[in-house]
């Protein structure tokens, strides 16, 4: 006992410092490590299963619209990067740049992948010539450096995973359709796999990507009332194809640039998860990502049978296409409860002599902690409804909170009570004007999270200035 209350011991309560918490959660859980350069971490394996996970279900979806995956070079010369302005300007401050190959300085200066919107571009005006080739409906799986200044392990360091869709369509329309199904595809994603829910919508101009004319995302609550961007989709229109050349010959026989999309997501949505759903006694994983969805803890294992039990029942749920996980180690069953609950585990079952002799096993869940009985006939589907039972109150839990923290202003005075004393969403009206959206962040600390498809006219004036609204906007603190 003395073990399992130092194991939970460890972490700092998230009411206390919400920031250590989180630290102390993705260390403690073996999710990463750092090393000796600042910002780059080690994803450990229970961390890098997890992103597995994720990926997997997002690259299923991408297939499903016609996506198809490749992979570009790290590397990008000076000259290509500069050919769109307002994309290079964007990206100036965070680029990592290669000046030696070798003992030889190079004669062009070579940047790090921040993002690879100039070498598809460059990549496109080779193979795009007519409207056969149109679409192009490309994606990369990899690693992207942005030096950042402040860093936190997922949320933002100056490596990280993730994808990069990139297609080129022969009209805007296809071309914006695709950006706003691409939203659509992330937003799926984290409401039922991540047990997430989202606000959809348009980011400002000044927030919007470098380069783009417009930028959709999907903004999440984490538990502590800060925002996190969680999944941008990007239309780009033909302002990359005109500076790249990226043209093509249309059924008309008349040469025309082709319109542009991007849409990224990384590894900091395995900090959303955590934020949303972790707890003072460890991670939350939603069942359809963690990678042990059902852990098997024998207790008085040393008893005849108890072993034996443990394992038959783990062969019937891996036959049923659960990932499980029997741990038979040394430790304390009450060490192993802890371990379970700290690595996020979404269903505990337990399993000693009094349960063989009965026919049955003890269920726990990780989300509310229920125990309950459960006989040993129809395990394999109880289980399996169980998981679900886990996922969707995951995700209602998740949304009760995020609607409990989602709060209205009218006035620029409550704008600022409400962002200083109930961390959250805040709902008001803006003009439109970007002196309006800055002087808000200067007094409030808050920035526009989005301005969402379906508006409400909270009022009629602009919360700032009070001159007449053009949008309602979601504002907030976010990472």
């Amino acid at each position: 006992m003395a073990k399992e209350k130092k194991l939970v011991e460890e972490i700092t309560s998230m009411d206390t410092d919400f920031a250590q918490w989180y630290t102390d959660i993705v260390l403690k859980a073996e999710l990463v490590d750092y090393t000796s350069v600042k910002g780059c971490l080690v994803i450990r394996p229970a961390g890098y299963a997890i992103w597995e996970n994720m990926k997997n279900e997002i690259d299923r979806r991408f297939k499903e619209t016609g996506i198809e995956n490749c992979y570009l070079p790290m590397f990008i010369p000076e000259s290509l990067l500069q050919k769109e302005a307002d994309h290079v300007e964007g990206f100036a401050p965070e680029v990592a740049w290669v000046t030696y190959g070798g003992m030889e300085k190079l004669d062009e200066r070579l940047c790090v992948r921040p993002t690879s919107e100039t070498l598809f571009c460059d990549y496109y005006s080779r193979v795009v010539k007519s409207y056969r080739d149109l679409p192009q409906l490309l994606n990369q799986w990899c690693s992207v450096v942005r030096w950042e200044k402040t860093t936190r392990p997922f949320l933002r360091s100056r490596e990280f995973l993730w994808q990069e869709g990139h297609t080129v369509h022969a009209t805007a329309k296809e071309a914006h359709d695709r950006t706003v199904q691409m939203l659509e595809v992330y937003a799926d994603f984290f409401e039922k796999d991540l047990a997430i829910p989202v606000i959809r919508g348009i980011k400002t101009d000044k927030e919007k990507f470098a380069g783009a004319e417009a930028t959709y995302t999907i903004e999440a609550l984490m538990h502590d009332g800060k925002a996190l961007q969680s999944g941008t989709s990007h239309y780009f229109g033909d302002g990359f194809a005109k500076a790249f050349n990226v043209t093509f010959t249309d059924k008309d026989n008349q040469i025309k640039p082709v319109f542009e999309t991007s849409f990224g997501m990384t590894t900091r949505i395995i900090g959303a998860v955590i934020m949303v759903h972790g707890d003072n006694s460890g991670l939350k994983l939603p069942p359809h990502i963690a990678p042990v969805q059902v852990n098997i803890i024998p207790v008085a294992a040393h008893k005849e049978g108890v072993l034996d039990a443990a394992n038959a029942l783990y062969d019937r749920l891996k036959s049923a296409g659960i990932r499980v996980k029997l741990d038979d180690s040394e430790k304390s069953p009450g060490f192993k409860f802890a371990e379970s609950e700290m690595r996020g585990i979404p269903l505990r079952i337990e399993i000693g002599p009094k349960d063989i002799e009965n026919n049955q096993c003890v269920f726990v869940r990780r989300d509310t902690g229920e125990k309950s009985f459960v006989s040993l006939d129809n395990v394999e589907s109880d289980a399996k409804e169980c998981l679900e039972n886990i996922q969707t109150n995951m995700y209602e839990t998740a949304l009760a909170h995020r609607d409990a923290h989602t709060y209205e202003a009218r006035t620029m005075e409550e704008f600022k009570d409400i962002a200083d004393n109930k961390p959250g969403f805040i709902k008001a009206m803006w003009c439109g004007d970007r002196a309006c959206e800055d002087k808000i962040k200067e007094v409030a600390g808050a920035t526009s999270r989005c301005m969402p498809e379906a508006q409400e006219q909270i009022s009629d004036v602009c919360v700032c200035c009070g001159k007449k609204a053009k949008k309602m906007v979601y504002w907030g603190k976010a990472y």
